[in-house]
């Protein structure tokens, strides 16, 4: 069997419907695991299952909202009634609002805090019985380069991404006797809708995102799915607490 092979795994995959999620789903599914598709929206992630239906992989989805703690548990029910276990979480749920630090209300902050940091902890704690009782299982955190820089518009987005790091560091710790190992990916600057966003919002960033980045080009939702793949098998299985950029060398510069 190849270190690389996730047949027979059971794969739960938050913001799975586009972007970066829908990435890390379709090369989970690739290498054999079976997806969860937890979202918002039931149609982006009726169209998400039906792509990776198409592709031949065994996919079904399930409305989610991760902040939601009570939301969380029945996800991991429902994944465990469907495919008879959960053996991958990818906490990728998130979202952003771009202002400066004294023009957020309470109700802005709390907003991106709850769903980039509570949810993971949420998802993570009731995926933690339901991977116990399988001998083990992999958590992927989805962070991002906001949590070693700063941007005078994305501190909530930052504070809750660097918490998350922490997050999964704690996770690693408290669960490595359960065969559960927890760690984080750091995407670079990635094409979704919600870079498209900020590009808009942010006169020169796809300048200078390019001109900073070696590799001269922004990420896709696929250039994660490797660095994904690798921390959902076992060719993983000595390698928990950490942070694996995935960023076309934007750090090192």
């Amino acid at each position: 069997m190849s270190m690389f092979d996730l047949s027979g795994k059971v794969a739960i995959v938050t913001g799975g419907s586009r972007g970066i999620g829908l990435g890390i789903a379709q090369a989970l599914s690739e290498a054999g695991a079976a997806i969860v598709v937890a979202a918002t929206h039931a149609d982006q992630s009726a169209d998400a299952v039906q792509r990776l239906r198409d592709a031949g992989a065994t996919a079904a989805s399930v409305p989610t909202n991760v902040a939601d703690p009570d939301a969380a548990l029945a996800l991991v029910d429902e994944a465990v009634r469907l495919f008879g276990g959960v053996d991958i979480l990818v906490n990728n749920a998130g979202i952003n609002i771009r202002k400066r630090p004294e023009d957020y209300t309470v109700e802005e902050w709390h907003q991106v805090l709850s769903v980039n940091l509570d949810g993971p902890f949420f998802c993570s704690r009731a995926a933690y019985p339901a991977m116990k009782a399988r001998g083990g299982g992999k958590i992927i955190n989805i962070a991002s380069l906001m949590s070693i820089f700063a941007n005078e518009k994305a501190a909530a987005y930052g504070a809750a991404k660097g918490g998350l790091v922490q997050l999964t560091k704690a996770l690693a710790v408290a669960w490595a006797a359960d065969g559960i190992h927890a760690n984080a990916i750091l995407p670079g600057w990635i094409d979704t809708d919600l870079t498209a966003g900020a590009r808009q919002q942010l006169p020169g960033l796809d300048e200078a995102v390019r001109a900073r980045t070696p590799e001269g080009r922004w990420g896709t939702p696929q250039d994660l799915g490797g660095a994904a793949v690798f921390l959902a098998s076992p060719a993983s299985d000595f390698v928990t607490g950490t942070t694996l950029l995935v960023d076309g060398g934007f750090a090192a510069d």
